[in-house]
C-alpha cells in the first residue's frame, strides 16, 4: 500500500521526466527522486540519449545522504549496458534501501530484471505507483518496445463541417495562431513527422519545429510511391528527410539523394508504398512518437489500415460547405457497425479553435 507521501514524491518525479519531453527521444522520458528521512535530497532527469539517467543525476546531487534512503523513479532501473551502464547497479553501490518504480520496463532488455535485480541484494522495491502517468508519459517508447511501431498521432486542422480545405486547394488559415502554435509543441515531442507527396506539392511544408527551444529536429518523412517530391522542396533542405516509395527509378532517386534526403523502396502489392512496413522502418530506427501531417489520401489509407492510434484535431468556428475537402479518404460504408470509433479523451479552447484529443478504439 502505498502512502500519501509515495504518491507526492512520485509525483515529483513524474514532473521532473516532463522535462525531457522534447529532449530524451528516443529513450525514455524519465524522472527520479531520493528522499531520506522525509526529505528530498537529490532529484534528477534524463535530458538525451548517451547521457546519464535521472537515477545517476539524483545519486550525485544526494552524495552520501543516498545510504538508506527511498528511491522514487518514473521507470524501473535498467539493469544493462546500453548508452550508459546500469542504474540498478549504480543504486546497489549507493546502499538505498527502498525502490519504487511507476512501472516496469517494457524494454525485453530488462522487462523486470532491474527490479529484480535490486531485490537479490536486499533493497524493498515496489513497482505500479501512478503506473497509468507514467505509461502515458512514454507511451510511445512502450509501442515501440511492445509492438514493433511507434505511437501513431495524427494532426489535422478541419472547420466544423469536417473540412480542410476549399475545393480549390486553398487552406491558409483554418485555425487561428493559437492553434498552429500549439502544433509546434505536439512536433517537438515527436520523433518523426510523416506527411504524403499531394501535400509536399500543394503547400511546400518544411514540417520542422518553430518557436520552441529543442535540441532536435524530427525526422522528416515523405510517402511518395512514384518519386513526385522534387529536388527543391522545402522539406528536404538541410537533411533529416526520408522519403519512403514504390518505385525504382534510378535517375529519380539519385536526384533526390543529391538533395539530401534518404530514398527506400517499400514497394506494397498494390504498388503503393507499404505503410505498415514503414512503420516497422521507423521503429527500428527508433521512433517513438510519429506525426502526421498530411492530406485526406493519407489520412484515410493509414487510418483505414489501422495504423492510427491518436489523433489531434483542432476545429475552427467555420463552415466550409460540401464541396470544401475533407479529412479522410475513406471506402464509403454501408453499415454503421463499420464507423470509426473514437474514444476522446480531452476537449479544450485554444484561442478560438476547439482542440478534441481522441483515441482510435
Amino acid at each position: 500500500m502505498f502512502s500519501t507521501d509515495d504518491h507526492r514524491f512520485m509525483a515529483q518525479a513524474l514532473r521532473l521526466a516532463e522535462r525531457g519531453l522534447y529532449s530524451a527521444s528516443p529513450n525514455p522520458r524519465v524522472g527520479c527522486v531520493i528522499v531520506r528521512e522525509g526529505q528530498v535530497v537529490g532529484e534528477g532527469w534524463h535530458e538525451r540519449a548517451g547521457t546519464p539517467h535521472a537515477e545517476i543525476h539524483a545519486l550525485q546531487q544526494a552524495g552520501e545522504r543516498m545510504r538508506g534512503a527511498t528511491v522514487y523513479v518514473t521507470l524501473e532501473p535498467c539493469s544493462h549496458h546500453g548508452r550508459t551502464p546500469p542504474c540498478a547497479d549504480a543504486l546497489i553501490a549507493a546502499d538505498v534501501a527502498r525502490v519504487v518504480a511507476a512501472m516496469r520496463d517494457p524494454n525485453p532488455q530488462v522487462a523486470g530484471q532491474g527490479m529484480a535485480r535490486l531485490a537479490r541484494t536486499g533493497i524493498q522495491v515496489e513497482v505500479g505507483l501512478m503506473e497509468a502517468q507514467a505509461l502515458e508519459m512514454n507511451i510511445g517508447f512502450v509501442a515501440r518496445m511492445t509492438r514493433g511501431r511507434p505511437w501513431v498521432r495524427l494532426k489535422a486542422a478541419a472547420s466544423l463541417d469536417g473540412k480542410t480545405a476549399l475545393n480549390n486547394g486553398v487552406s491558409k488559415w483554418i485555425t487561428g495562431p493559437a492553434a498552429r502554435s500549439d502544433v509546434q509543441h505536439w512536433r517537438a515531442r515527436s520523433c518523426a513527422i510523416l506527411t504524403g507527396v499531394g501535400t509536399v506539392l500543394a503547400d511546400d511544408p518544411q514540417l520542422n519545429v518553430r518557436e520552441i527551444e529543442t535540441t532536435r529536429q524530427p525526422l522528416r518523412v515523405i510517402v511518395d510511391s512514384s518519386l513526385k517530391t522534387p529536388p527543391s522542396a522545402k522539406i528536404l533542405a538541410g537533411g533529416n528527410a526520408l522519403i519512403a516509395c514504390a518505385t525504382d527509378d534510378a535517375a529519380k532517386i539519385q536526384a533526390l539523394r543529391s538533395a539530401g534526403a534518404e530514398v527506400l523502396v517499400l514497394a506494397g502489392s498494390n504498388g503503393r508504398v507499404d505503410l505498415t512496413r514503414l512503420l516497422q522502418v521507423l521503429a527500428e530506427r527508433e521512433v517513438n512518437e510519429l506525426m502526421i501531417e498530411a492530406g485526406a489520401t493519407l489520412n484515410g489509407a493509414l487510418l483505414n489500415a489501422g495504423l492510427v492510434d491518436e489523433m489531434v484535431l483542432y476545429l475552427a468556428p467555420i463552415l466550409l460547405g460540401d464541396a470544401a475537402r475533407g479529412l479522410f479518404a475513406l471506402p464509403e460504408l454501408q453499415q454503421m457497425d463499420l464507423r470509426k470509433i473514437l474514444a476522446v479523451q480531452d476537449v479544450r479552447l485554444v484561442g478560438q479553435d476547439i482542440r478534441v484529443l481522441a483515441r482510435v478504439s
